[in-house]
């Protein structure tokens, strides 16, 4: 059962690649190949290296290939990106939600999930009211998760990335199937950076998220080998919380 607890753990476990060439990418890839599930490539790794990386990873790997490009544009473009993307074989690829019903629902029977960015983490009230959100939405950041995670559930999107501070209520109201992707993941003695509405990686799982997002507190640690095994342990504790007993 311990056993099955740590695998469950990592498979839990997405990093992000969130570095400036292939020649670095590989070697996060290689310490860390057997320690989490998915390898997350961001705009910086993909404009940088072209989409061939995926394959790449994948071979070199086996894990599972987050495409975290936070697509945005009209209905056309974007299910014409989509298709593209499909054709390299990654297991998720993020849009910003669209208020389209039903626009990805070809998707459901792909490899490649389609997930929906609800509210980036690296954003509070302030910074929502400057986009010019309404107040009201803007003053409960997680209602505002929650009014996109619906329109993500409509469009026909697979799940989405949210603050493990909504996790919670989204799979309440939407349901155990649809995926959730938290990011904004920090240990507890980590500098927040550019993050805002953070938790650790026990309280995301705690709360019902199916896969964290870490990066900076792996490749900022000075032993990211021993960072990794506390962020396990921490995915690992909620899990046994969590899982029913068996018999």
């Amino acid at each position: 059962m311990k056993e099955n607890i740590c695998e469950e753990a990592q498979k839990r476990l997405i990093f992000a690649l969130d570095v400036p060439d292939k020649k670095k990418a590989f070697f996060w890839v290689d310490l860390l190949k057997d320690k989490i599930g998915v390898f997350k490539i961001g705009l910086e790794l993909f404009l940088s290296t072209g989409p061939d990386i995926i394959r790449e990873i994948k071979k070199r790997t086996g894990a599972q290939i987050f495409l975290d490009l936070k697509l945005h544009d009209i209905p056309a473009t974007i299910l014409a990106a989509c298709r593209q993307a499909v054709f390299y074989g990654m297991d998720f690829l993020t849009v910003h939600v669209p208020p389209y019903k039903g626009l990805f629902n070809e998707f459901s029977s792909t490899r490649t999930k389609i997930i929906g960015v609800t509210v980036l983490t690296s954003l509070e009230t302030e910074d929502l009211l400057n986009l010019g959100i309404a107040r009201e939405l803007a003053i409960h950041p997680e209602k505002l998760a929650l009014k996109r995670a619906q329109l993500a559930k409509e469009a026909g999107c697979a799940g989405v990335v949210c603050s493990g501070r909504e996790v919670k209520k989204i799979k309440e109201l939407f349901g155990e199937d649809f995926i959730t992707i938290t990011p904004g993941i920090r240990l507890k003695q980590d500098n927040v950076h550019d993050q805002k509405r953070v938790v650790t990686p026990y309280m995301a799982i705690r709360n019902g998220s199916d896969y964290i997002v870490v990066g900076r507190s792996i490749r900022h640690a000075s032993d990211p080998l021993h960072a990794i095994r506390q962020i396990t342990a921490e995915v690992a504790s909620a899990l046994k919380e969590i899982t029913p007993p068996r018999g």
